[in-house]
């Protein structure tokens, strides 16, 4: 067996060598790109690859702006104007975000859209279109107070008519249907009050009214007797949002160009005259423009790139932000294949796999530990639940030997060409205590996803985003009723876990609006289901922003670059 710096040197070799190949990659090739640890991330959508970041400072504070010249910018103080490109690998479908999630989608969405509310960094909701808001003390109505002066890049007002079609097209339409679920109605009545009525408490919703999650779209444009999931107003020059930034130019998969909407209703904002994204499917390309000079921003494209730019003094490279994203890498385990219906079993396979040796070796340093599928940011992370951290191969073969399996067996592990190195790893760690996985590399993501949903995997890795609160982003690996029968859903329950007692824990957490209280009932609902073991949680992996540092107040909330860039200023 090869010595962990072996390992660490064959991996980082195979990743190097995934990324040399996307130069020449074909256009079906992985979306994410093919790094270390990259794989289609969950976005519940399935057509923008990363789903599955608030930030960009306080939109709704200091109304001050205009052009404060160079001695502003020498001072650190604001400037007014320029224009920022921003570089991405990832390619929008379009820009409704009532109809689509994902990291494509979200980022030109939240510049060109506003919603109700923004989050900060401590996870408090703060105004955006709402002024204020209150919560019916019995927790069945939700009564936004929308601002007066907002108005559609058209020129019409923006009024509760429109955030109640927002929503009640969101509820329809949206990938994560638990976030408007619990809603029966908008009363529209006062075009100033939205009064969201609700069929039980649901505390989760204030999230699902920020950036990147719920847009408020026209709906004199929308609400037109035409598909909205196809409406052609979804994306292209015509596109009419909400937002701080209007669509001048729109070229499907190349490019997409941002001008300043001078009637924003926040003063002064936002600083910047344009952004301007360019679309490069390969991640290659990112990094050759990054090191060109061509861009201003990027997400790393993988953890090679981050490496290569962390010593170069040109830029600034940062992990800070995007706690709401809350991408976890992990391993699902499927409970109908027979030789993993046991706990003991799942247990056997999760002492064995070295999550901190992963993280060290695949992730290349770049991932935390996570050992539930909370993420560790969260106010309901429980760091204390039962976790198997150390990898002990005795007390592995001891549960193999209690579940009847001591004399090994064979796992199908499908995995796509970003994947491999976690697969090679898993391999080898499981081959310690007798376990053969059997890698099955598939052609492309929707070859995964589809046998992945379908349940025809023992064992496969993946990742999986919290998207600000348990009820959107977690709930839906474990529930009972979210196990789908195939062909399935991708980022559904794939593993196919069931405990009654942990379904109860997670309802009463869901209508529970007491931030301990609703902790305690998630730290009770993890405690549970890491005995169980249905998943394998390896790390969650820092997301660097790659930058100039002429940008000042990038976006590094909760929410990363999935947030309205309003305060982001260019200093030189």
């Amino acid at each position: 067996m090869l010595k962990k710096a072996g390992l660490k040197l064959l991996l980082l070799l195979s990743v190097m060598a995934l990324i040399a190949a996307a130069c020449g990659g074909d256009d079906d090739d992985d979306a994410s790109g093919d790094d270390a640890t990259a794989t289609e991330t969950d976005d519940g959508g399935g057509e923008d690859s990363s789903d599955d970041d608030d930030g960009g400072g306080d939109t709704g504070g200091d109304d001050g702006g205009g052009d404060g010249g160079d001695d502003a910018a020498s001072s650190g103080e604001p400037v007014a104007g320029g224009t920022l490109v921003y570089a991405t690998n990832q390619s929008p479908r379009h820009l409704n975000g009532t109809v689509q999630s994902g990291l494509a989608t979200a980022v030109p969405g939240t510049q060109v859209n506003a919603s109700p509310l923004f989050f900060d960094e401590n996870y408090e909701p703060q105004p955006y279109l709402a002024e204020s808001w209150e919560i019916a003390d019995d927790g069945l109505s939700v009564t936004l107070n929308l601002r007066d002066d907002a108005v559609f890049h058209d020129g019409e007002p923006i009024t509760s008519e429109d955030v109640a079609f927002s929503i009640l097209t969101s509820k329809e339409n949206h990938p994560f249907s638990a976030m408007f679920a619990p809603v029966e109605s908008v009363d529209s009545s006062d075009p100033l009050v939205a009064v969201i009525n609700l069929s039980q408490p649901h505390p989760a919703i204030l999230m699902a009214m920020t950036p990147g999650l719920l847009p408020i779209i026209p709906e004199h444009i929308f609400n037109d007797g035409q598909d909205i999931q196809a409406h052609p107003r979804n994306a292209g020059s015509d596109f009419v949002g909400s937002g701080p930034f209007q669509v001048v130019e729109y070229e499907e998969g190349e490019r997409i160009v941002l001008e300043r909407f001078d009637d924003f209703f926040i003063d002064g904002r936002p600083y910047l005259d344009e952004i301007i994204i360019d679309i490069l499917p390969d991640p290659n390309s990112v990094i050759l423009g990054i090191d060109n000079g061509d861009y201003d921003m990027a997400v790393s494209p993988s953890q090679a790139a981050t490496q290569q730019f962390l010593d170069d003094d040109r830029f600034v490279v940062s992990s800070d932000g995007g706690d709401a994203i809350g991408q976890i890498d992990w391993l699902n385990l499927n409970l109908r294949t027979e030789e993993l219906s046991s706990a003991e079993a799942r247990q056997a396979i999760s002492i064995a796999v070295d999550q901190a040796g992963w993280r060290d070796i695949v992730a290349l340093g770049f991932s935390s530990q996570n050992i539930t599928g909370v993420e560790n940011a969260s106010p309901f992370y429980n760091a204390g639940a039962t976790n198997y951290e150390e990898r002990d191969l005795d007390r592995a073969m001891e549960l193999l030997a209690e579940a009847g399996l001591d004399g090994g067996f064979e796992l199908d592990m499908p995995a796509t060409a970003g994947m491999l190195p976690t697969a090679e790893f898993v391999k080898q760690n499981l081959e310690d205590i007798g376990v053969t996985v059997n890698i099955r590399q598939v052609p492309d993501f929707p070859t995964w996803a589809a046998e992945v949903a379908g349940g025809t995997y023992d064992i496969t890795y993946t990742q999986v985003w919290n998207w600000g609160d348990p009820v959107i982003g977690v709930n839906r690996s474990y529930d009972c009723e979210n196990r789908i029968d195939p062909p399935g859903v991708i980022w559904s329950n794939n593993s196919w876990y069931c405990n009654d007692e942990v379904d109860a824990l997670l309802d009463e957490a869901a209508v529970t609006f007491d931030t301990e209280a609703r902790a305690q009932l998630y730290f009770e609902a993890t405690e549970l289901i890491n005995q169980d073991a249905p998943i394998v949680y390896l790390g969650k992996p820092e997301a660097f922003q790659i930058r100039t540092p002429a940008v000042q107040n990038p976006p590094v909330g909760i929410w990363g670059v999935m947030s309205p860039w309003t305060d982001v200023w260019l200093s030189e």
